[in-house]
């Protein structure tokens, strides 16, 4: 009986495209704070592979607020040790990642309520309270 031959696959290495984006993300952090204009970095449609990918979140850090929404997938939304800094992720409805940005933002912009559904929020108050 011969034993089975398992393929190896080799370690994927970083391609070395992610470490200039931590100087963009730096000019972007610094256009936050001279002019409060929030920006993105698509890395879905960046040549970086999952080494780059795992080399920068490990280079941005963890932060302390994380969040998720529900809708038509899951979306997170990571700030990284650079406050300010956002690493979002967007899968679909079975998991896969459909797309990754990093955002320099003071909170990102699918986080913040809709006028429509505050005003749906108020009128859900002011019934409880007429019950009371």
């Amino acid at each position: 009986m011969t034993p089975e031959i398992i393929p190896i696959q080799p370690s994927m290495e970083a391609s070395g495209n992610a470490p200039p984006l931590l100087r963009e993300i730096a000019d972007m952090l610094r256009r936050l704070l001279e002019s409060g204009e929030s920006s993105a970095i698509d890395l879905s449609a960046l040549p970086l592979n999952p080494a780059d990918l795992d080399w920068l979140r490990q280079k941005l850090g963890r932060g302390e607020v994380a969040a998720q929404v529900q809708a038509n997938g899951e979306s997170t939304f990571d700030e990284t040790a650079c406050p300010g800094v956002w690493w979002v992720t967007h899968r679909n409805e079975h998991g896969a990642v459909v797309a990754q940005f990093i955002e320099a933002t003071c909170v990102p912009e699918l986080l913040k309520a809709h006028p429509d559904d505050v005003a749906a929020g108020c009128e859900q108050l002011e019934v409880l309270i007429s019950g009371l």
